[in-house]
């Protein structure tokens, strides 16, 4: 069975856009219900958000790989790899940088990733080999002058020296949506060392910074697989070009 997975995560996205922003900024959104997976805590937005998703998936008989319930094995050639709600801490405080981040293996294979932004309603997607498009228009990687890169990237005090090699460092607290950024050039790059991040915080950004044109490794400079796993930590640098992976890698050989 095919899917239109493009109507798929739109729909998704916009009934989660008018179900969770009434919680925009409240206390409500906030309150701790009880832990993942992963032993994290679940605040009441995030359980909202992917009884949601949960309740639109299942009846497609597909697996799927949430933060917060985990995996689902229905025995589908197809897994849906989903964070209902990047950046649920902004969310919960009044920050408005968060998003729905939606991306689907066949097998092991990539064959979709579409991230929504409900405040913006920017709505990326990207296929294999056929690009990667914010509102239906193709978007590139940028191609930053030495010295004035702009850099995202979450450390435990690692690759602290990158700081003075870079115009400007970003720290915005939703990957997928900095991964996004990533994608249309506002945004340089995107790492985070601190052995953290999961697949399902990254799997759509990934396919959508290389249908870009830009790079995506594990802290060693390897190309990164996402596997369908909800409670694997993974670092990961997405970059728009192979001088920044370079300086960035230098960076992380070098340190004391």
């Amino acid at each position: 069975m095919e899917f239109g997975w493009n109507e798929i995560a739109f729909n998704m996205g916009k009934e989660l856009e008018r179900r969770i922003l009434p919680l925009f900024g409240t206390k409500k959104a906030g309150e701790t219900v009880g832990r993942n997976v992963s032993g994290d805590v679940t605040k009441y937005v995030d359980k909202v958000a992917e009884n949601l998703i949960l309740n639109h998936l299942n009846p497609l008989g597909v697996n799927v790989v949430s933060e917060e319930v985990g995996e689902i094995d229905n025995g589908s050639d197809y897994t849906v790899i989903v964070d209902p709600l990047d950046g649920s801490y902004n969310f919960s405080e009044g920050i408005p940088v968060f998003a729905f981040s939606f991306a689907v293996h066949k097998g092991k294979r990539p064959v979709y990733g579409a991230i929504y932004e409900f405040i913006t309603k920017n709505f990326y997607e990207a296929l294999p080999g056929e690009g990667a498009y914010l509102n239906g228009k193709r978007i590139w990687v940028n191609t930053p002058e030495p010295e004035k890169e702009a850099l995202s990237f979450y450390t435990r005090g690692r690759c602290t020296g990158i700081i003075k090699k870079v115009k400007r460092i970003r720290v915005l607290g939703a990957i997928a949506v900095e991964l996004a950024y990533v994608a249309r050039g506002s945004l340089d790059g995107v790492f985070d060392i601190r052995n953290y991040v999961r697949p399902t915080d990254i799997a759509a950004g990934v396919l959508l910074v290389r249908e870009a044109g830009g790079i995506v490794t594990d802290e060693r400079g390897r190309e990164l697989e996402v596997p369908a796993s909800a409670t694997m930590n993974m670092n990961i640098i997405a970059v728009a070009n192979e001088r920044l992976l370079k300086l960035i890698l230098e960076e992380l050989e070098n340190e004391p």
